[in-house]
């Protein structure tokens, strides 16, 4: 007879935007060193490492905004949607017309 079961340990959920960043910066240090290897001005190559570097920046921004809206997503999906005004459950509260009747009868 075993102990308990236990869940597997869980992987940790790989951060896909930072592996995009870093491997962005490495580009704007990389290219400028290579433009110049070969041939290119070391201004050009400098102004060229500036729009890389502000390319990154925005892009970088961009997919942390766009996880924190991932992120808010799921939150809403998996919070119950509670109907309008937050009131729960179907009955006389809700307003409008009611069924039966409250009028005198002749």
């Amino acid at each position: 007879m075993s102990g308990p079961r236990t869940a597997p340990p869980q992987r940790p959920v790989p951060d896909t935007a930072s592996d995009v960043v870093r491997w962005a910066v490495f580009s704007c240090a990389l290219v400028p060193v290579v433009l110049v290897w070969y041939g290119t001005s070391i201004a050009g190559a400098i102004s060229t490492a500036l729009g890389l570097a502000t390319i990154t920046w925005v892009c970088r921004l961009l997919l942390r905004e766009s996880e924190r809206g991932a992120a808010r997503l799921a939150a809403e999906e998996r919070a119950p949607h509670r109907g309008r005004h937050s009131r729960t459950g179907t009955g006389a509260h809700r307003g409008g017309r009611h069924s039966g009747g409250s009028t005198p009868v002749d």
